[in-house]
């Protein structure tokens, strides 16, 4: 822990620079601002990183809504676009800040002003001080859909007293798959503390339901069984997902696209893309409306999700084709689009592994793979594929341990002195 404080020392220049870009955001960063007021009843601290983790939680945070009448969360996040996805909820009891700096002094201010009964993790965010400050406080700290790769845990094994004394505080951990399971408890996780796998993103919202107006605008210009989602793309992946788009258009002319980049902020770059392959374009960010004559439609937006896969028999997963791990394929099974995936899916593997197995899901490794795929999903065929993933999804979700094991260890290490979860 000391080691780790030195190095935030020197990182301090680092910080400044990100709470000057954060602007008026910045005081949320240094542990400032509102906090739950006296008459608050119990508030939970739930910590996601970015969209992903956060729109993974969103059945967590209803069901725990319930299950918990008086109390309230706030939810911190890494990234404003998070910030702006948490208050699109709109959910009363829910309040959302940037997370504090992982400095002692940035979290005594946050935690003072909130004074949260325990602090929810999602996924992997395992910040030293963080967790150290709960236990000062007697409060227990719960990771959820935790992921541990094996190349992370590799490298944690080569901090061995900072990774056990960060686990060391860590009152319940339900890993994303057995393997994550497995690493943490190689790392020094105490195995009485470790719950079932439980995928969030199985029990999570769906998107957002599309605008209606904005539907029954595009719906006549995107017919769903001959639109592609490319959704959640990251760079490296835009060139190969439109130069199979214009290759398949040699055989199915109709063909349309929609690309929805992981991260809109890159729209500038991908539309240079686009424009380099000489594909006629709209960009959704500047209000611009796809004609019949602009095949490709750059949705660079957040929180329209739900609105693309409204309109895509077809979708292509990103993060699959560069080694990210593979966003999410909840999403287009339970939308009924049929799914194409790249090789790198580690994130999700169990489900794609069912998915590919069962004809619901196609596993492409470049351009020319998903060229010939998207010239064949037409018509019986995609149907047949996405009815199959769509069943699939459904199996996974009734099998898997739900969220109630996560729900009931959460209240029980809230109401045990101490948020010792061996007491009594």
């Amino acid at each position: 822990m000391l080691s780790y404080r030195l190095l935030l020392s020197l990182a301090a220049p680092v910080f400044a620079l990100r709470l000057i870009r954060d602007g008026r955001l910045a005081a949320e960063r240094l542990g400032g601002g509102p906090g739950a007021g006296p008459d608050a009843g119990p508030v939970i601290w739930l910590h996601g990183a970015s969209n992903g983790e956060l729109a993974s939680a969103r059945g967590l945070v209803d069901r725990l809504l319930d299950r918990r009448p008086g109390a309230r969360l706030v939810v911190t996040c890494n990234s404003a676009t998070g910030r702006a996805l948490v208050r699109g909820w709109g959910l009363d009891r829910v309040a959302v800040r940037l997370a504090p700096l992982d400095y002692r002094w940035a979290l005594g201010r946050f935690l003072s002003r909130w004074q949260p009964a325990a602090l929810v993790l999602i996924e992997s965010e395992l910040w030293p001080n963080r967790l150290a400050a709960m236990a000062a406080r007697g409060r227990p700290v719960l990771v959820v859909g935790a992921r541990m790769s094996a190349r992370s845990a590799a490298r944690w094994g080569r901090l061995p007293g900072l990774v056990g004394a960060m686990l060391a505080r860590v009152g319940y951990l339900s890993a994303q798959d057995a393997g994550s399971g497995a690493r943490f408890v190689a790392l020094g996780l105490d195995p009485a503390r470790l719950g079932p796998v439980v995928d969030l993103k199985s029990g999570g919202a769906a998107p957002a339901p599309p605008d209606p107006d904005a539907l029954a605008r595009l719906a006549p210009l995107f017919p769903r069984g001959d639109t592609l989602l490319a959704a959640s793309t990251h760079e490296g992946e835009e060139r190969a997902v439109l130069a199979a788009f214009a290759a398949a258009r040699a055989t199915r002319p109709g063909l349309r696209l929609i690309l929805a980049p992981r991260h809109p902020r890159r729209s500038p770059e991908i539309a240079a893309e686009i424009a380099r392959t000489g594909l006629p374009f709209a960009t959704r960010s500047r209000g611009e409306a796809p004609g019949p004559d602009m095949p490709v439609y750059l949705a660079d937006t957040m929180g329209e999700m739900g609105l693309w896969y409204a309109l895509a028999g077809i979708g292509f997963i990103g993060g699959s084709l560069v080694d990210r791990g593979g966003h999410t394929p909840w999403e287009p099974a339970a939308q009924g689009t049929a799914i194409l995936h790249g090789p790198h899916i580690a994130n999700f593997a169990r489900v794609y592994a069912a998915l590919d197995a069962a004809g619901g899901a196609r596993r492409v490794t470049g351009p020319d793979e998903l060229a010939r795929a998207l010239a064949g999903l037409d018509g019986p065929a995609q149907a047949a594929m996405a009815a199959r993933a769509s069943d699939i999804a459904a199996r996974l979700s009734a099998d898997g341990a739900g969220l109630d094991p996560l729900l009931d260890a959460l209240i029980r290490l809230i109401d045990t002195p101490n948020g010792d979860p061996d007491h009594g």
